[in-house]
């Protein structure tokens, strides 16, 4: 019988998208349904979504949820071959942001709107909601935390996993508001979902879900620290085996040189890079440059925060432009405020050698990665990184932090190595958090760009290296059927009094030996020809800062 899963996450391309996110669910559903899965998606009916979604009914109409009734729809993406179900309540998600509004402050009613995602997937999950039984409830960051505590407390049959893409968003709220959203009070404590006095959303994903993923074997290591867990590493490390790390991938086919069509015919691959030179006259059109075919385009295209050391950036880039006359800068993105126009200011200051668009859109983001030669991806902590893997694909050179899933796929030797060891990388990693850190390796980039034939070596290992998400796949089958065994449950009564980590049967203990193996060993699996419209998305929002 098909394994029947329930993905329930707050984003998914091209349904609603504000970062890595929405790319990582989509890409994981294909992956998952190419290789037999029956996947789900469950997401809000935000402003936008029913534009993706054909055959769009009504299934059920959910009552007694937080912010009021809702109704469940039932469709088909057709971009991502899936079946879609969507929550539909208006004044909950018919918004101009998904998280925040247009100047970037959160809704005061966040943990309104996903705790009534949480309890509708539930219901769903059981097959309360006008749709079949789920076998798994996949739950994606802290916007779908509850689930797993839901599910519980039903002692529902259905398991659950958590992925963990980014432990700094926790949805943190008022532990007064545990009534309205549904939260029984034996789940307020601090052996429950309560953190520091406050309601912890992403908690109690960890707390009650059968397993925890993380999006690369580097970012599970890290999230054990103080550094990097954000206060939750000692529950983290409290569920031993059941924290398992499966690396994200990437969309191949929609990131995909030679087939992309926002490059407008100038496609190239790895063994003809000549469209590459056009896609760079473009892109310095289309922000402001000089067109020099002779100059070194580095790039820069992620929210503009702290997070992504944008601090460091703002001062980084002036120094590096005054050291190295042949260097430009294009960047998208947005973000903190101060930031922004912080950035903005430097492209005022140097007229035809920076640019810079504040916004996002999905279409111009393929162009800056197509007309690149560096990208520039500094980050205080970085759970997988999309972004640099978008730009070796497309012949870009990454420079990236020393941090998370960037060192898992970004290879290089170190400086220390020479540059003829450099013909073996795919990129430069640079430690530390200052901003002479940051140029140094911009200096270390501009080095290697004046040989041609290391240069040539770099952008052909990034090219050609496989970051496709028929890799993951088999790591997730096998983690989803090791849950399918009978488990024993304690009864509802005595939830609160649960161990962090939940009772299965012996022969479920080895999950996390048994999975790592797998996402270490990629297999081949069949994938169907597709071809996806790459539409450009509505602008974006950066994810919120204390969520």
């Amino acid at each position: 019988m098909t394994t029947r899963i329930l993905a329930v996450t707050s984003e998914a391309y091209p349904l609603a998208k504000t970062g890595g996110l929405g790319d990582a669910v989509s890409g994981m559903t294909m992956a998952l349904r190419e290789a037999g899965m029956d996947v789900t998606l469950m997401l809000p009916a935000y402003a936008g979504v029913a534009e993706h979604v054909t055959a769009v009914r009504e299934v059920a109409r959910l009552t007694g949820l937080p912010g009021g009734e809702a109704r469940l729809l039932s469709g088909i993406c057709r971009a991502l071959d899936a079946p879609v179900l969507l929550l539909d309540n208006e004044s909950l998600y018919r918004r101009d942001g998904l998280y925040a509004d247009a100047d970037g402050r959160e809704y005061a009613d966040n943990a309104v709107r996903f705790a009534a995602l949480a309890h509708a997937a539930a219901r769903v999950a059981v097959g309360a909601a006008g749709v079949a039984p789920m076998d798994i409830v996949h739950a994606h960051d802290w916007h779908a935390g509850l689930a797993p505590l839901l599910l519980r407390e039903m002692n529902a049959p259905a398991r659950t996993v958590i992925t963990l893409h980014n432990l700094a968003f926790r949805g943190l709220f008022p532990l007064e508001w545990a009534t309205q959203l549904g939260i029984p009070e034996r789940y307020c404590a601090s052996d429950g979902m309560e953190y520091w006095g406050q309601l912890n959303f992403l908690k109690a994903g960890i707390r009650y879900a059968d397993c925890v993923t993380t999006v690369s074997r580097n970012y599970a290591r890290e999230i054990l620290t103080p550094r990097f867990g954000c206060g939750l590493e000692g529950l983290l490390g409290s569920r031993g085996g059941d924290l398992v790390p499966i690396p994200n991938g990437i969309d191949d086919e929609l990131w995909d040189p030679a087939r992309d069509s926002c490059l407008h015919g100038r496609n190239f691959h790895a063994d003809d890079l000549g469209n590459k030179a056009l896609c760079k006259r473009a892109l310095q059109r289309e922000f402001g440059l000089a067109e020099d075919p002779r100059a070194t385009l580095m790039v820069l295209g992620s929210r503009i925060t702290t997070q992504k050391m944008a601090d460091l950036a703002v001062e980084a880039i002036p120094r590096a432009l005054q050291a190295h006359a042949d260097l430009q800068v294009a960047a998208i993105g947005r973000g903190e405020k101060e930031l922004e126009q912080a950035l903005t200011r430097v492209a005022q200051r140097h007229p035809q050698r920076c640019g810079v668009h504040i916004g996002f859109d999905e279409a111009q983001a393929h162009r800056l990665h197509a007309g690149a030669d560096i990208l520039l991806h500094g980050s205080r902590f970085e759970p997988f990184g999309l972004t640099p893997l978008y730009a070796m694909r497309y012949g870009a050179i990454p420079i990236g932090s020393r941090v998370g899933g960037m060192v898992d796929t970004i290879i290089d030797p170190g400086a220390q190595a020479g540059q003829d060891a450099m013909r073996q990388a795919s990129g430069i990693l640079f430690s530390g958090e200052t901003v002479a850190d940051m140029q140094a390796a911009i200096d270390r980039a501009m080095a290697l760009r004046r040989r041609p034939e290391i240069w040539s070596a770099m952008q052909r290992n990034g090219m050609t290296a496989d970051f496709g998400w028929r890799n993951a796949a088999p790591a997730y089958i096998r983690l989803f059927r090791s849950l399918l065994p009978v488990v024993v449950r304690q009864p509802v009564a005595a939830a609160a009094a649960m161990p962090a980590k939940p009772e299965r049967a012996p022969a479920m203990l080895p999950i996390a030996a048994a999975v790592s193996a797998a996402a270490m060993a990629p297999t081949e699996a069949a994938r169907r020809a597709r071809r996806r419209t790459k539409a450009a998305l509505p602008v974006g929002e950066p994810r919120p800062a204390a969520a």
